[in-house]
């Protein structure tokens, strides 16, 4: 949102993302590092003469380490383990333990972070990650279409964490919300949650938007359906990796419109199933769902509105909020006329 409507980011702000980059950049290769013997087969370095830096980097104590100004020697260090074929394997089996999907693109980079004249690009700062903990406010306005009045609309926007412990603050921002945005990480469908090692992370959205879909508390509230990451979802359909593991229901179906694309597209196939499984909660019935509903006579009166998205394609984003944005303006006009 501040790349598409507040004018982007300050160089403060970028510095305080570079600091978030290299705590990715940390945090990837210790999860690297510290997984390899971990795992069922284990997996040992490609080479020997890189034991060395597998010594340095597993002895790593960030509490010696201030604002994550990492020495020379800790990117060497990185750069040895990130080329050698034990990493490389151990990362390929990276949804067997919790790795941010952003380590790749970073360590990838890592002769370019360590300059010390190193800003970060708008894609950089798209690719970071930070867990959120708290409940961040965002400003901006919307240019609203002619027809309506070609005036500008302010937009709230509240971005809420989405791990267990998080969940319980999200009712201080229920009150007079017009819309829900519920990102899924299309990509989880073989990963597990990083606080419940034996949760499936797509499973989880799911019982998660059955919860808020239903819920007594947001029946005339608006929601739209963002399924995310399917860059990432498209590169591990690629690489073999099978949802009919996880999920068994995949190895039957069919696509049923000629507007969902190619059926024979492994990964068309597998974007839509995901959709339709979110589809699927929408349309349960009231007995299965009752306890959420005021009363069992209840009919929820909307419709899941939903986008195939990936968050660092900002072209791709902007079209989706442009039509996001114009969807609740036109269904709010009464308010905001």
């Amino acid at each position: 949102m501040k790349i598409l409507h507040i004018q982007g980011f300050t160089k403060e702000e970028r510095m305080d993302k570079l600091r978030e980059i290299r705590e990715n950049i940390f945090d990837s290769i210790k999860e690297l590092t510290s997984n390899m013997e971990y795992l069922r087969p284990s997996i040992a370095l490609g080479n020997e003469e890189n034991q060395e830096s597998l010594d340095f980097v597993k002895k790593l104590d960030m509490a010696t380490i201030e604002s994550y100004e990492f020495p020379d020697e800790f990117y060497e260090h990185c750069g040895k383990l990130w080329s050698d074929p034990g990493i490389q394997a151990c990362y390929l089996r990276s949804n067997e333990f919790f790795l941010i999907d952003s380590a790749k693109y970073f360590l990838d980079k890592i002769e370019e972070i360590r300059d010390v004249n190193f800003q970060p690009s708008d894609q950089d700062i798209l690719h970071s990650r930070k867990r959120t903990s708290e409940i961040q406010k965002i400003e901006f306005e919307v240019k609203v279409p002619k027809q309506y009045g070609g005036k500008y609309q302010p937009f709230w926007m509240f971005d809420v964490g989405g791990q267990r412990g998080e969940r319980r603050k999200w009712i201080q921002v229920f009150d007079g919300i017009t819309a829900i945005l519920f990102v899924v990480d299309s990509s989880g469908f073989d990963t597990k949650l990083r606080e419940d090692g034996a949760k499936n992370r797509l499973q989880e959205s799911l019982e998660l938007f059955e919860d808020i879909w239903f819920s007594k508390y947001l029946i005339n509230t608006g929601i739209i359906l963002f399924l995310n990451k399917q860059d990432i979802l498209k590169e591990k359909i690629q690489r073999g990796s099978r949802i009919e593991n996880y999920f068994p229901d995949f190895k039957d179906y069919k696509l049923t419109s000629g507007k969902d694309g190619d059926p024979t597209d492994e990964y068309n196939r597998a974007r839509c199933f995901i959709r339709d499984k979110f589809i699927e909660v929408t349309k349960k019935s009231r007995n299965t769902i009752s306890q959420y509903l005021p009363n069992d006579n209840y009919k929820i009166k909307r419709e899941c509105f939903y986008h195939f998205t990936t968050a660092t394609d900002t072209k791709n984003i902007k079209r989706v909020f442009d039509d996001v944005h114009t969807m609740i303006l036109i269904k709010n006009l009464d308010i905001i006329v």
